[in-house]
């Protein structure tokens, strides 16, 4: 079984503590910038920031649907954990400062991978499909905050 891990990143037009905050608002600002892979988002409790726990289908493939509930933390100035109770999937979004009035977002997926030839299939192609949807969604958060 094999980490698999998908990636991507945007300059975002905000400054670094606007993004951040952004991206903690599990309540207004995260169902504004999901894309359609995304249904039945809701928030089971908190929702600003660490402690909050969020629900959501994420529609991956037209056949690979993950249901998840999510707990969120931060354990460090710029960075959000998001984990999956019902997988092995943490998704880490990161917010550094790239100027005055910019930010780069990264946002990194990782889980434990199948084996055998569906997991090779799984480490050739999971990835590159979930950097589109996180693509999307940073697409998104940027429109959203300029």
């Amino acid at each position: 079984m094999a980490i698999v891990t998908a990636r991507a990143e945007r300059t975002i037009t905000a400054p670094a503590d606007k993004v951040r905050a952004a991206l903690a608002d599990y309540t207004e600002v995260r169902p504004k910038i999901l894309t359609d892979n995304y249904r039945d988002y809701r928030v089971e409790s908190g929702g600003n920031g660490a402690g909050t726990t969020v629900h959501w289908l994420l529609q991956a493939t037209k056949k690979r649907v993950r249901d998840q509930l999510v707990e969120v933390s931060v354990p460090a100035e710029g960075r959000i954990v998001e984990r999956d109770t019902n997988s092995s999937m943490v998704t880490a979004w990161t917010v550094t400062p790239a100027g005055d009035d910019r930010s780069t977002v990264t946002v990194e997926t990782s889980w434990n991978g199948a084996g055998g030839i569906g997991g090779f299939f799984e480490r050739t192609f999971a990835p590159k499909g979930l950097q589109r949807i996180h693509d999307g969604v940073l697409a998104n958060l940027d429109a959203a905050l300029r």
